[in-house]
């Protein structure tokens, strides 16, 4: 069975999002053919979309799944309804947002589903923590997450603190209220991450 590596963004900005997020990454570790390797701190950051909505509290998992990537984006958005997820308006408020960010070194472009996602490259949010966990991290391009996070690091970003659950090889976290200083701040972390 082939398995292959996957990136997940998460994020929330409605009921406890710390909470949300929390609860999504063991949700994740429990989905039949997937594995939580390694999952970020929390961070907190401003709505890229309408301003009249709170901050969203954002991570970053690696995983390890035989899912296909359609497949998992069907069980990634079941966990989505399972909070509670209604779709309101575009870049709106959400109870819990989970996105593939990549998959492997695949790429794709169709209705159902783009990976690498298109956004990676503006999203603090996204680069800071999928950097602490993965310092040499790329795109399928080549592109490297280290040389796109210093063109998005005046953005606004906030470390709030780690996940409360950790994988046992777990890196060294930023100091509360700031991002990763640099692309080594963190070493990544792949033991199993497994519930009792």
């Amino acid at each position: 069975m082939i398995r292959e590596i996957a990136t997940i963004g998460l994020g929330s900005n409605l009921g406890n999002p710390v909470d949300q997020i929390e609860r999504a990454v063991e949700a994740i570790d429990s989905l039949p053919l997937c594995r939580v390797r390694a999952v970020s701190g929390l961070y907190a950051n401003p709505p890229i979309g309408p301003q009249d909505q709170p901050d969203y509290v954002n991570a970053v998992a690696e995983i390890e799944t035989a899912l296909a990537p359609v497949p998992l984006l069907r069980a990634l958005k079941g966990l989505e309804r399972a909070a509670g997820r209604s779709y309101t308006r575009h870049w709106g408020e959400r109870m819990l947002d989970l996105d593939i960010l990549t998959f492997g070194h695949r790429e794709m472009d169709d209705p159902t589903l783009t990976v690498p996602h298109p956004e990676i490259a503006n999203r603090h949010f996204v680069l800071a923590p999928w950097l602490e966990i993965r310092p040499e991290a790329e795109l399928p391009d080549g592109r490297r997450v280290a040389s796109m996070l210093e063109a998005v690091s005046g953005h606004p970003l906030r470390y709030v603190r780690a996940m409360a659950r950790q994988p046992e090889a777990e890196a060294a976290a930023p100091e509360q209220g700031e991002a990763p200083a640099s692309p080594r701040a963190a070493e990544p972390a792949t033991t199993s991450w497994r519930h009792s």
